[in-house]
């Protein structure tokens, strides 16, 4: 058993060597193809994908009895924490983002702006963080503070809150959030590079053929006796003598 596993541990090892070498062989292609799909993916993420910016404004939630108490224990932060996620859905609600178009005169749907807001919590805190992506640096702006004040109005109403304090307005995005011309172009030489190599693979282990007298006693068990050399230029070579011969002979 022993010199059984170790005999296919071998036959392992030498197809991954294989491997290898049949991928160093078909480097350049790779690299070709690689820097082929890089270029298509920069050209793509330059000049066709449309830029898109976000701008970021924060507010925190004060209870009333935050406000009337002068101790709180850490079962009203818990508390408190779990409120967030209900307030995350109240800023997003049709309620507060109709209010927004509205205002904007915006000429696009609820469902399309709310694609546009997302609302996030930093970890054990309560303060609320909503972001607005959008193809225009200084819309974004608009729509989160818009989104904060529609929001920060239905908040106190709902949930009888005492205040929602401003912790941070929009800002004006002066970079890019997407794309991300850079890491798309790696990401796309890499894809072809992945491709060219899994082709190069595939075809290798699928084909059967015998090549070498190595694949002959690898796959048939037999040893080579000899090796017979093909040399095509003789054969032809060959074929122009007995050509003329037969037509001297007529």
């Amino acid at each position: 058993m022993e010199n059984q596993n170790q005999r296919n541990n071998d036959e392992t090892e030498i197809d991954l060597v294989e491997l290898f070498w049949v991928l160093w062989r078909k480097l350049p292609l790779m690299i070709a193809v690689g820097l082929f799909t890089a270029l298509l993916a920069f050209g793509g993420s330059k000049f066709l994908m449309t830029p898109t910016y976000q701008s970021v404004t924060k507010i925190y939630i004060l209870n009333k009895q935050d406000s009337s108490s002068t101790n709180v224990t850490y079962n009203d932060l818990q508390v408190g924490t779990q409120l967030v996620k209900d307030y995350s859905e109240l800023i997003k609600s049709r309620f507060v983002l109709e209010a927004v178009i509205e205002q904007l005169d915006l000429p696009i749907s609820y469902e399309q702006l709310s694609g546009k807001v997302a609302v996030s919590t930093p970890t054990d805190t309560r303060v609320i963080s909503i972001t607005v992506t959008d193809s225009s640096p200084v819309m974004a702006m608009k729509i989160a503070n818009a989104v904060r004040e529609a929001a920060s109005i239905h908040i106190r109403n709902v949930m009888d809150i005492e205040a929602v304090n401003i912790v941070e307005t929009a800002n004006m995005p002066t970079y890019k959030a997407s794309p991300s011309v850079g890491k798309n172009t790696m990401m796309g030489g890499m894809l072809g590079i992945l491709i060219v190599a899994a082709i190069v693979i595939l075809s290798h282990l699928m084909n059967d053929t015998i090549q070498t007298e190595e694949d002959v006693e690898k796959y048939l068990g037999i040893s080579t006796l000899a090796m017979i050399p093909l040399n095509e230029a003789d054969g032809k070579k060959k074929k122009k003598k007995y050509k003329k011969q037969a037509t001297s002979g007529k």
